[in-house]
């Protein structure tokens, strides 16, 4: 049999694919609205003002992180102990649930903002099982030679289901308000079928004979061992935590830039719309030289593009630099991928994801919070400001903390360990 050239030539892959892009399609989709709908309850609802309302988004970020925070180390476990697909399958449930919850207290008029934070937790509760298990999927599915072409296009399904997934959704609630939650209950249900449709991927045998405990702590050392996936992880964890913009678009657009849950929507396909731009470009011809250097680039755009955005008040301007700025985020995000999942053993890869699954957690519901709290004493303006400045000034220290980065030519593992029993 001929080998496959194209990670799109297994059955598998491609389902694996189409189910990432859907769960993708109606989460990002859904979670774009219920920012909006929070932040304009607590401004119609609650008589909040700007200022109060922005701080109830950084809270709603923070009700997300926390069962993230507490339940990664059982996550990274459970994948590692049990059939990946099915723990995916179960998370990806959570999030329908949701859905059909948000589609009955839209449609009945009752959101609240408690029934809100509820469903966050809920979702992050999901999140942080949902990521270490389908993460560690496409190794077991993929050959090695093809899986820097595989984490491209599986970060393409994830980013161009972005631009669909919130603009559909912007347009859908300006006129059928619970309209967008119907919508991702039925996709999310479509997903998990697909998933389930993958051959089962059950975890090595001697994952069980060691105590969970122990199994624990060698995540926790295997990636403190490893400077150069520290380097990345912790790059990746403190810029976005200081960059991220994203907590604040519904203030951008209902009070500064002025164009409501549509204009909102065009916000967060324009991020996407940059990542799966330079997505397409990576699935072809994957970074396979100087990825160090390529990574720690990719963040400084990233962070100069947020501080442009912040200062612009113009629509077109701003979506340009949020485009800008995705894409710089996708190359990042892609050589990140592909560091964890080539340098990691599979026995150990869901603890491994997990760990990275909790940074990418923390810099996103926690940059959320940061800007919630930020926009509180700063305004929105400069809260984002001085977040993209705090970006840059991040990638220019870890070059220096971390000179493995700088030094890394290719995908090969920087440091040999002794294998993960």
């Amino acid at each position: 049999m001929t080998a496959p050239t194209s990670p799109l030539a297994i059955p598998d892959y491609r389902r694996f694919w189409a189910s990432r892009f859907l769960a993708s399609f109606a989460t990002t989709g859904m979670i774009v609205i219920l920012g909006y709908q929070l932040y304009d309850v607590a401004r119609s609802d609650y008589v909040m003002t700007m200022s109060q309302a922005a701080f109830q988004l950084g809270m709603f970020g923070l009700v997300q992180f926390v069962p993230m925070l507490l339940l990664t180390p059982i996550s990274g476990l459970v994948a590692d102990r049990n059939e990946r697909r099915t723990v995916a399958s179960l998370a990806i449930g959570v999030d329908l649930l949701i859905a059909l919850v948000l589609a009955w207290a839209t449609w009945s008029d009752a959101i609240t903002l408690p029934l809100l934070y509820l469903l966050g937790v809920m979702h992050g509760s999901a999140r942080v099982f949902f990521g270490p298990s389908l993460s560690s999927i496409p190794p077991n599915i993929v050959p090695a030679e093809l899986l820097p072409r595989a984490i491209a296009m599986s970060s393409l399904s994830w980013q161009s289901a972005s631009i669909a997934g919130p603009v559909l959704a912007g347009v859908l609630f300006a006129r059928i308000p619970f309209a967008p939650y119907a919508l991702a209950a039925a996709l999310l249900a479509l997903s998990i079928i697909l998933l389930l449709a993958i051959r089962p991927i059950h975890p090595p045998a001697d994952n069980r004979k060691t105590h969970p405990y122990h199994q624990v702590l060698e995540g926790f050392r295997f990636v403190r061992g490893e400077r150069f996936l520290l380097g990345c992880i912790t790059l990746d964890l403190f810029a976005v935590l200081l960059g991220g913009a994203t907590a604040l678009l519904p203030v951008f657009a209902r009070d500064i830039l002025h164009v409501g849950p549509e204009g909102l929507g065009q916000m967060r396909a324009a991020t996407a719309l940059g990542a799966v731009g330079t997505g397409l470009v990576l699935a072809v011809r994957p970074i396979a030289h100087n990825v160090g250097v390529k990574m720690l680039a990719g963040v400084g755009v990233y962070g100069a593009a947020t501080l442009a955005f912040g200062l612009s008040r113009w629509l077109p301007l701003s979506l340009a630099m949020l485009a800008l700025l995705g894409a710089g985020d996708m190359v990042s995000v892609f050589i990140r991928n592909s560091l964890v999942q080539l340098n990691t053993p599979d026995a150990v890869r869901g603890r491994v994801q997990a760990i990275s699954s909790l940074a990418i957690s923390a810099s996103n519901e926690l940059g959320e919070m940061q800007s919630g709290l930020a926009a509180a004493l700063l305004g929105a303006t400069g809260a984002v400001v001085l977040g993209g400045a705090g970006a840059v000034v991040i990638t220019l220290c870890w070059a220096v903390l971390f000179p493995e980065l700088i030094r890394a030519r290719t995908f090969a593992p920087q440091y040999k360990q002794e294998p993960v029993p």
